[in-house]
């Protein structure tokens, strides 16, 4: 192999026309970069080889499909294309079938659901790669964290949420995290559903107060301190406008996972534009939908094709300040979530972004460009380079030279290995590369089915409102005139709800026997009804009030079954 190192635009000029450009034509080194792609089962074309600055479009780079589970790197300086290289990737997978999960922090990515516009650039893109472009929109599903944006909300509860992941949100340090869990281990015991950011504020004042500051003697207890410190930290959260992320009906990760009639995966878009100055707040509540779906899914071991790609945008921001329990945590998930069919691919500047750990993990990179203006930036560049396998280039070189729309690639083969590093001139997305109009994003987002099954907000009886009566006592009774003492907490979890149960809430199915005219139309809508996110939610949530501790995973999220 050739001592010459390679870098785009420059060396061998491109081949006259009329040329043969065919793969024995290739130079040596190029045609074993190019053997280590030529994939024979279903894979994705991410572009052709770059050498010598030089596209060879004979020489296809590409990714297994069976391999997308195996997780991922989207790495670059802003600008790179980075977010193109998301879009291309998620509409290949939505062509074969798979689920696509897109967080959209800087919201352009809406476009994927509508047909690309040719012009100049993209005609030439095409033609450079030997790419058949032709515009195409994809199935798409518009979601807002918690209703702030374009998209059906998305919701969680502070039960299914956990404490690990609140405590991070709301920057708790080690001991107050592990009081915070407490309180959860507390409410969880006692049937106090903890739904919104008032029911777990009020479980903490009660256990602070007189009557309740006993509860936890046994345990460890609870400081005032301590428990000032979460109540400050609550109310300025929910100051800030953070209330609305945390309730009902919360958001069913399974609606992650669906295809669309034509058979094509359904690409989830999380506008996040609307948070994007919270971002401790949406990188969390990314882990958490994560965590949810891990929990969740059934062992499906190494299988032809991922039931859902996951793509973590900023995905620095979970990492950073994050305690090592936590990290670890992150870590194992990453791992054990592949056997379940998920492929998590993070999308960040550099790799030094991310944790060994987890980077240790991750086979399949793509990585567009770095800048190197600074004694920090080049420290950063050769970090970079060590990850990757050797190879012919000078990485140095060539990652500080690719142009927009370019990037160094390596994934697994079919067979787990990784493949020789290749320089990569990347396709063209085929779906709008841009947001699509407001008006027609409106319109995708009340046309959905999960609009109407999470559009509105549910707010029943739970934790706050079951604490008020034994704090406060009950009403004069009304046969002798005294003042009937309130029930503590054991004994409120052997009641049953006052609130408006699943029926009541949705206004669906009644009481009485359906006729049988109307049989198969009632039949219908309790279907919809039981198949709903928001009864899921609540069915969930009847069973903690018989005094059933709720098992906790890693995060200490809620696990539950569909």
């Amino acid at each position: 192999m050739s001592d010459r190192k390679s870098t785009p635009g420059t060396g061998a000029a491109p081949p006259a026309p009329g040329t043969r450009t065919g793969a024995p034509a290739l130079p040596r080194e190029a045609l074993e970069i190019a053997a280590g792609y030529a994939f024979p089962g279903p894979a994705l074309d991410l572009g052709a080889l770059l050498w010598d600055g030089t596209c060879l479009p004979d020489a296809q780079i590409r990714v297994p499909l069976s391999m997308l589970n195996r997780h991922g790197l989207v790495a670059g300086a802003t600008g790179t294309g980075k977010t193109k290289t998301l879009q291309l990737i998620a509409e290949q997978l939505s062509a074969q079938g798979v689920p696509v999960f897109l967080a959209d922090v800087k919201g352009d990515l809406s476009g994927i659901a509508a047909p690309g516009q040719q012009n100049d650039k993209v005609r030439s893109r095409a033609a450079e790669v030997h790419q058949r472009w032709t515009g195409t929109g994809f199935p798409a599903e518009f979601l807002a964290l918690g209703g702030i944006g374009h998209g059906v909300p998305v919701r969680a509860t502070i039960t299914s949420f956990g404490p690990v992941l609140l405590s991070k949100v709301l920057q708790l340090n080690r001991t107050q995290e592990q009081s915070l869990g407490l309180i959860f281990h507390y409410a969880d015991t006692k049937g106090l559903e903890l739904v919104d950011l008032k029911d777990l504020r009020a479980v903490v004042a009660f256990l602070t107060s007189e009557e309740g500051r006993t509860e936890l003697k046994d345990i460890g207890g609870l400081s005032t301190a301590t428990a000032g410190v979460i109540l400050r930290s609550l109310t300025a959260f929910e100051a800030e406008g953070m209330g609305d992320f945390f309730g009902e009906p919360e958001f069913d990760t399974a609606e992650l996972l669906r295809t669309a009639p034509d058979g094509r995966g359904l690409v989830s878009v999380l506008e996040l534009s609307a948070v994007q100055d919270r971002p401790r707040l949406f990188s969390t509540f990314l882990m958490w939908l994560l965590a949810d779906l891990f929990h969740d899914l059934p062992e499906v071991g190494d299988a032809d094709r991922p039931k859902l790609v996951f793509f973590f945008d900023e995905a620095h921001l979970l990492f950073d300040e994050a305690s090592k329990a936590f990290l670890e945590a992150i870590t194992r998930t990453v791992r054990l979530i592949r056997s379940k069919g998920v492929g998590v691919f993070f999308v960040t500047q550099t790799p030094k972004d991310v944790p060994a750990e987890v980077l240790g993990q991750l086979g399949n990179r793509v990585q567009h460009a770095l800048r190197a203006f600074t004694p920090d930036d080049q420290k950063a560049l050769g970090a970079t380079v060590k990850t990757f396998p050797d190879s012919p280039y000078d990485l140095e070189e060539l990652l500080t030279g690719l142009g927009t729309g370019e990037a160094v690639v390596t994934v697994l083969s079919e067979k787990g290995a990784p493949t020789p590093v290749a320089a990569t001139r990347l396709r063209a997305p085929e779906s709008l590369m841009g947001p699509i109009a407001a008006e027609e994003l409106d319109r995708a987002v009340t046309a959905s089915a999960l609009h109407e099954r999470y559009a509105q907000a549910v707010d029943r009886e739970s934790a706050y409102e079951r604490l008020q009566e034994p704090r406060g006592g009950k009403g004069p009774d009304e046969t002798t005139g005294e003042r009937r003492p309130g029930k503590g907490p054991d004994e409120i979890a052997g009641e049953p709800r006052r609130g408006k149960g699943p029926d009541e809430i949705t206004g669906a199915g009644g009481r009485g026997t359906p006729s049988r005219g109307k049989a198969e139309k009632d039949e219908s809508v309790v279907e919809q009804v039981v198949g709903s996110g928001m009864f899921k939610s609540l069915a969930r949530s009847v069973g903690t009030q018989i005094g059933r501790e709720i098992t906790r995973s890693l995060f200490g999220t809620a696990r539950r079954r569909r």
